[in-house]
C-alpha cells in the first residue's frame, strides 16, 4: 500500500471530470505533505481511472484529470 492510496482513493470517489486540489487539502487528505516522491508514485492513479494532470509549485495546487 502506497503512503499516496488515500489521496488515489479520495479522487477516484470524488468522480469528477477534472479535479484542483491546494497542497494543502492533500496534506489534510494523507497526513503528509507531497515531496519529490509524488513523481514516482502518481502513476498508481492510473489504476483508480484518473492521471495527474498538472503539478503547479507556484499556486502550490495539483490537477487531477480521469481518464476516458
Amino acid at each position: 500500500m502506497s503512503k499516496y492510496n488515500p489521496l488515489w482513493e479520495f479522487v477516484q470517489e470524488n468522480g469528477n471530470p477534472q479535479i484542483k486540489l491546494t497542497f494543502d487539502e492533500i496534506h489534510r487528505i494523507i497526513g503528509i505533505g507531497i515531496d519529490h516522491s509524488f513523481l514516482n508514485y502518481k502513476k498508481e492513479l492510473t489504476q483508480y481511472g484518473y492521471q495527474v494532470g498538472k503539478i503547479s509549485l507556484k499556486d502550490k495546487t495539483v490537477i487531477f484529470n480521469k481518464i476516458n
